[in-house]
């Protein structure tokens, strides 16, 4: 193994090899019923990593997504206006979309997650549950369910300790005149169909086979386990808890199904911060696309699989995502980590890998800042010592760092470059006027940035003064603010013909 100590990927990939055989199709999937974001990119990035690991140890595997677009709508959603109350109740996939763009409710917030998948290299079979049912991939399911039902009620009170309704039943008609699947009461079954009331006050006969009702959550998922043949699941932490849904799930799938459950991979969630767990229902968010317009796909991958899922992930999208990119930068590609953040079809890797090591992303915070336009950016990124072959790469990390400086950066990393000496250049002290003198006629020289940083260091030893005073005198000459960017970088990035004139003015 490329890592001193096994990768946890490795680790579930050898255990899963060892107990249950050589092929396996992994499950992933969520409920498109608002954003998706980065926290529940967390249960697919996961799934993809152990896909990996997996195949690297010779198994015959495959990923299988689905998205759960027969679920119900839960509530009128913040992001949602008031006229969805009228469609609480009814399966998303069955409902408008919020703006008109797409086939329905579940495709409009689907999609975009389809896309981000795409873009983070994760290959995947696609299956939506609505179509399931409409097919009637689970009509089998739903009616060794309903002639079990006593048996599944009883399962479920013994493993969650609940005592189970009177009229409970493993599978929720969709009512034919309000189109809910929330308000039903079956009252007996026959064949493929399903007799039930309405709280509407609607009677009906479901079919089983054309998707007129799904399965209650608890039956639902151990059914599906069966029907596409799924081995390995990743899954949030909340649904392994003891008495948990994945319990239920093992009940019901070996004694109902006479199917053995998936390897589990419980994970812990992805805390915003400040924030708390993100939740689309809450409206506290950032979603995938946000995160891909200003981390190349393969950092945020690795922002998941860096860690093992029963840990959970503190992301904060502002000063400390640049530790993040830098961490990554350093990577030596024998990394294991890195090996499965990168091991995808990403077509621009091999471009966006040498750039990004050699223009750090905390650089071009500064640069896109000082230089406005990307022309004026090259010329600095050339000046600062940087080959520039590949002109698309590079606008790509510089959009990347415009990106993160307008959404998520705080204001201690902006700043802006004064175009005349600052007022506060006037209370400079004699000791920092002098140091920015012999500063500026050094800036002729060619510097490395971490040469001139030192130097700094040098000349504030020969003016007799502490060299955060020297700092902040240049800061103060050319922001206005009494500290910035990393120096060495940022005098760096300017034109030395003007860093001379200004410091120059700036002592005297």
């Amino acid at each position: 193994m490329a890592e001193d100590t096994v990768h946890w990927a490795d680790v579930v990939a050898k255990d899963v090899l060892k107990n249950r055989g050589n092929r396996h199709v992994i499950a992933t999937g969520i409920t498109p019923s608002g954003p998706i974001h980065i926290g529940n990119m967390r249960e697919v990035v996961t799934a993809d990593a152990v896909r990996l690991a997996l195949k690297d140890h010779g198994a015959d595997v495959r990923l299988h997504y689905i998205a759960d677009s027969y679920d119900p709508l839960r509530k009128v959603y913040p992001f949602l206006s008031e006229d969805y109350a009228s469609h609480v109740g009814k399966p998303i996939s069955e409902i408008p979309d919020p703006d008109g763009c797409c086939a329905n409710y579940a495709e409009h917030f689907l999609q975009p997650f389809l896309d981000a998948m795409e873009k983070l290299g994760i290959g995947t079979d696609v299956t939506r549950a609505d179509q399931m049912y409409k097919r009637g991939d689970y009509a089998d399911a739903i009616l060794t369910a309903l002639i079990n039902e006593d048996k599944i009620a009883q399962r479920l009170a013994e493993v969650t300790g609940r005592t189970m309704p009177q009229n409970w039943s493993p599978f929720n008609p969709l009512c034919e005149q309000c189109g809910r699947i929330t308000m039903t009461i079956v009252t007996g079954y026959h064949g493929k169909g399903v007799d039930y009331e309405c709280q509407c006050g609607h009677q009906g006969t479901a079919d089983i086979s054309k998707g007129d009702g799904k399965l209650t959550w608890r039956v639902d998922w151990p059914a599906r386990w069966k029907i596409l043949g799924i081995t390995v699941e990743p899954f949030g932490k909340d649904h392994a808890v003891a008495g948990g849904s994945y319990d239920t799930g093992i009940r019901i799938a070996k004694e109902v199904y006479d199917y053995d459950p998936p390897y589990p991979i419980p994970f812990e969630h992805i805390f915003l911060k400040g924030h708390g767990k993100m939740s689309s229902s809450a409206g506290v968010v950032i979603s995938v696309q946000e995160m891909l317009d200003v981390l190349p796909p393969e950092v945020l991958r690795y922002l998941i699989i860096r860690a093992k899922p029963e840990r959970h992930i503190d992301f904060d999208p502002g000063a400390p995502l640049l530790n993040l990119i830098d961490e990554y930068d350093r990577l030596n590609e024998t990394d294991r980590s890195y090996e499965l953040s990168t091991k995808v079809p990403f077509r621009h890797m091999q471009i966006a890998r040498e750039v990004s090591t050699k223009v750090p992303f905390r650089h071009m915070v500064t640069i896109v800042q000082i230089a406005r336009n990307f022309d004026r950016i090259v010329e600095t990124l050339k000046r600062s010592g940087y080959e520039i072959d590949d002109v698309g790469a590079i606008k790509q990390r510089a959009k990347n760092a415009e990106n993160w400086l307008n959404k998520f950066a705080p204001s201690v990393v902006k700043f802006k470059v004064r175009e005349t000496l600052p007022n506060a250049a006037k209370e400079l002290s004699p000791q920092q006027k002098r140091a920015l003198n012999i500063l500026a006629d050094e800036i002729g020289r060619e510097w490395t940035a971490d040469a001139l940083h030192a130097e700094i260091y040098q000349i504030a030893g020969n003016v007799g003064v502490d060299p955060k005073y020297v700092f902040e005198a240049a800061y103060i000459a050319l922001l206005g603010t009494p500290s910035g960017p990393r120096a060495g970088w940022f005098l760096t990035s300017l034109s030395p013909n003007f860093i001379r004139k200004r410091f120059k003015e700036a002592s005297t």
